[in-house]
């Protein structure tokens, strides 16, 4: 399962990132076939996963940010098994060995605020404890360089959030040796 979502996000690197109801329902209209979805809670996740699979498109939760679940592994098993969705997005290595185990695809995130959040990465990538399709790494505006030193240790393709604001954005993180970007920002969601 994980290795034609990976194909799939190296295809479509242009990845949606929706907060609101009023941002899906553009991003429903638009190319991207990949959500990362960022809002909602235990009552509405399941109708938000419905929607983004009627569509067609690849629905991703971020499970750290759905009002009424927990950084336990019951919360992945409540997306599996109520929803529709294709995967989990979490900061919880815990979260992710666990999604895997039940088929679903994964994506770790980390924020690159410092050397010591690089050093973390570096860690759990060399001390093989952590095992997830893809990464994302935020700020998505990070130096080519810093993309480069994180595939280069985990070996797992990158995937760039935040603060994607325009193509130069998108063509640096890219060029930088991302596979793709996420964003909330729409424009680039049509580009």
């Amino acid at each position: 399962m994980g290795r034609e979502f990976v194909e799939q996000v190296e295809a479509t690197p242009i990845i949606a990132a929706v907060k609101d109801d009023e941002g899906l329902a553009r991003c429903l209209a638009s190319d991207v076939e990949i959500v990362f979805i960022l809002y909602g809670n235990i009552c509405t996740i399941p109708d938000i996963v419905a929607k983004i699979k009627d569509s067609g498109k690849t629905a991703m939760v971020h499970i750290d940010l759905i009002g009424g679940l927990s950084s336990k592994e019951i919360s992945v098993d409540f997306i599996k098994q109520y929803t529709r969705a294709d995967g989990i997005i979490t900061t919880k290595s815990n979260l992710v060995a666990h999604a895997r185990n039940l088929g679903l695809n994964t994506i770790l995130r980390y924020f690159l605020l410092d050397s010591m959040a690089l050093v973390n990465i570096e860690k759990q990538f060399r001390q093989g404890t952590v095992h997830p399709d893809l990464i994302e790494i935020l700020p998505g505006i990070v130096l080519p360089k810093m993309i480069r030193k994180i595939t280069a240790v985990s070996k797992v393709p990158v995937i760039c959030g935040g603060l994607i604001g325009d193509k130069e954005d998108v063509m640096s993180a890219l060029s930088g040796g991302a596979s793709a970007i996420s964003t909330s920002n729409e424009k680039v969601w049509f580009m």
